[in-house]
């Protein structure tokens, strides 16, 4: 009888062990507010897409789900994008780079805080910055540079610096068996060595492009060259498309070639994307639009955040408030270094 009682008394304890520790493994989205009404919203819709007695139900090979990278899954404002960062690095710091005088004055004036507009001029530089460079080199410049430290806060490294709650939306979403795409428009290959944090396949990065050739190509179209023994590929140095706006929608229409359900974004020129995925959709779907409303932990900006808050009311896109919806941002070690910090003139 003794045997029998440790018996039960064991396998007792043991499955209460195993409900314990798989209820704190298994609850999503654990770094959010109960109260955020974009948690509340996304949960719903995902008990209800992935239920097969529901109306609403999703065929696993229709939930899509599409993020823009910058400002929406990472650090966009300590002081500009990665990707800018990254060229006055390669313009201002690498020995093995001679810039021109006009992409060391556009480094130099980003320094001062003047970052340049989004526009084909400044694509072209960066472009321009890495032509001649294989495909292995441009990514080992860009994993070097993520494992420098990210001056305006203290605890984390330039790669690292992803939105803790986003990440475990992906994750989220993954587990629902959602196929999740990145939609950048930062150039995909240098998003790609990034998003290895997120557990995405290459395949699965969309973003800017500008072109790759054949080592020996010289100035052949790619229609008069065959890649041949002795080539590798290397940039090109021209830049084909910025990926905003419209151009996300393309995008989507080309590569992947579904209607996504689900798209996160955290600007203007997210919004084609987000209305591409509401609008008009078989299925139920939603946008979600993240205000950039935190001035304490993050570089925030109460001005654009008040702009996006009123888009999103106008176009039915659901608001997440950096400041109010999220328990932290980089994790609990990280913390914000305001005396380290460039401002965007």
């Amino acid at each position: 009888m003794k045997t029998k009682f440790c018996l039960r008394l064991s396998t007792t304890v043991l499955l209460l062990g195993f409900v314990f520790l798989t209820g704190c493994v298994s609850k999503p989205l654990s770094s959010w507010n109960d109260s955020a009404p974009a948690k509340t919203a996304l949960l719903g819709y995902m008990k209800s897409v992935t239920n097969k007695g529901s109306a609403d139900y999703i065929p696993v090979e229709k939930r899509i789900a599409v993020f823009d990278f910058d400002g929406t899954l990472f650090l966009e404002t300590d002081p500009t994008y990665f990707d800018w960062l990254l060229f006055e690095h390669r313009v201002l710091e690498d020995a093995n780079f001679t810039p021109t005088e006009a992409q060391r004055t556009a480094a130099n004036a980003a320094r001062e805080g003047h970052f340049p507009k989004l526009d084909n001029n400044r694509e072209r530089m960066v472009s321009e910055a890495y032509r001649g460079l294989t495909l292995e080199a441009f990514d080992a410049f860009i994993r070097q540079f993520m494992e420098k430290e990210q001056p305006g806060f203290t605890n984390l490294k330039r790669g690292d610096a992803y939105y803790k709650p986003m990440v475990e939306v992906v994750e989220y979403l993954v587990k629902n068996k959602f196929t999740v795409y990145v939609i950048s428009g930062t150039d995909r290959l240098t998003v790609r060595p990034l998003t290895e944090k997120l557990h995405l396949p290459p395949r699965q990065v969309i973003g800017s492009d500008s072109t790759i050739l054949a080592s020996n190509q010289g100035d052949k179209d790619g229609l008069d060259y065959t890649f041949s023994k002795g080539d590798v590929l290397v940039l090109g140095g021209q830049n084909l498309v910025k990926d905003l706006q419209m151009n996300k929608t393309s995008a989507i229409a080309r590569e992947i070639g579904e209607q996504p359900v689900l798209a996160f974004g955290n600007a203007l020129s997210d919004a084609s994307m987000l209305n591409y995925a509401i609008l008009g959709n078989k299925y139920k779907a939603l946008a979600f639009m993240l205000l950039c409303d935190d001035t304490q932990r993050e570089y925030g900006n109460s001005e654009k955040a008040e702009k996006i808050l009123r888009a999103s009311q106008e176009n039915n896109w659901i608001p997440v408030s950096m400041r109010d919806d999220w328990k932290t941002i980089y994790g609990e070690h990280v913390t914000k270094r305001a005396d380290k910090h460039r401002p965007v003139k």
